[in-house]
């Protein structure tokens, strides 16, 4: 047989909590009276254990345990991510995706103009070490170079 009582004050004794507790969960709807008008201590137990914040009261189950724990877990580890993404940008550690784009557009062509250039930079040497003329070489140095930065490309950027 469940404990019953008409005391909103014997009700917050067996609980463990202020009679002003009882009062405010009442108010809020967060507890309520059986149709007689009496207490159901078992059941007023159970409907603050899941309607409490955790921590603030000694009914509140802990935090892992409620829908509403596990939604306040979950909101303070979504506020914690979004102060660490702010602090990231204001300390410059993030960019746009634009820009990045841009910069790495940037350092690809750097890198491909340097690629382009080789051939004309080490032709001269090549040809000597090997007795043929400069120009032969470097002409065969550019295409395949220019074969290889088309590959590259193909494999990066596939043609539709």
């Amino acid at each position: 047989m469940t404990e019953r009582t008409n005391s909103a004050r014997e009700l917050a004794r067996r609980l463990g909590v202020s009679h002003t507790a009882i009062q405010r969960s009442e108010r809020a709807g967060r507890i309520a009276r059986e149709p007689d008008g009496a207490w159901d201590v078992d059941a007023t137990r159970r409907q603050l254990e899941e309607a409490t914040a955790p921590g603030r009261s000694p009914l509140a189950a802990p935090a892992e345990m409620t829908a509403l724990g596990r939604l306040t877990i979950a909101r303070l580890a979504l506020s914690v991510e979004a102060q660490r993404l702010a602090l990231d940008r204001d300390k410059g550690r993030l960019m746009d995706i634009a820009t990045a784009n841009q910069r790495i557009d940037e350092a690809a062509a750097g890198m491909r103009d340097a690629v382009l250039n080789w051939p004309a930079r080490v032709s001269g040497q090549i040809a000597a070490e090997i007795g043929r003329d400069p120009h032969l070489v470097q002409t065969i140095l550019q295409e395949q170079m220019n074969a290889l930065l088309l590959d590259v490309a193909n494999r990066l950027d596939p043609p539709a």
